[in-house]
């Protein structure tokens, strides 16, 4: 039985222990977005002893691209891009401290290992449905990488951001489970 947490980015570090695929974490607090080429961009300032845009160390990436912001909005469409893209990348920052990724889709099994190891998270977001997940985005802040456009880093605030554990820090793996059920054996 799956259950229902609401928390904050700030203590999601110290509640993974509680959390297991399945359960719906409705989120609240300081996120940064980064996708492909922003990634890209982490791995160049580390290789050159650089730091990151912003402190890794229990921060929260969610995999996302948003739309520019319309009139009266802090942002436009926020939905979720395939994480698989950045399994290369993954365990290196969760190595680092990361705390939690955001995304879509099955992760790797070296970034599964990654999240058990580091006591982290891979929490999924609906896909889809990304203006419906910008209700939830009350301010959105350029903070890295400009010229990237729409896949610049951001710093967003969220409120009851709706997610999935998809991978929690015991192992579990909602992708690999759930297939796992509906096997159907001759």
């Amino acid at each position: 039985m799956s259950l229902i947490f609401e928390l904050t980015a700030e203590n999601l570090r110290e509640n993974a222990g509680k959390l297991h695929i399945g359960d719906k974490v409705l989120l609240s607090g300081y996120i940064y977005t980064a996708r492909d080429a922003a990634h890209k961009r982490f791995f160049s300032l580390i290789d050159e002893g650089k730091s990151l845009p912003f402190e890794i160390n229990n921060s929260i990436i969610y995999y996302a691209g948003p739309t520019p912001a319309p009139a009266g909005r802090a942002i436009g469409s926020c939905g979720p891009t395939t994480s698989g893209r950045m399994d290369k990348f993954a365990p290196k920052l969760l190595d680092m401290g990361l705390c939690a990724m955001i995304g879509k889709g099955e992760r790797n099994t070296v970034v599964a290992d990654a999240v058990t190891r580091n006591k982290a998270l891979y929490l999924c977001a609906v896909g889809g449905a990304g203006a419906l997940a910008a209700d939830c985005i009350k301010s959105c802040e350029v903070i890295a990488f400009e010229d990237l456009g729409c896949e610049s880093v951001k710093r967003l605030y969220i409120e009851k951001f709706p997610l999935i554990v998809a991978n929690d820090c015991f192992g579990g793996d909602i992708f690999k489970d759930s297939r796992a059920r509906y096997i159907i054996k001759a």
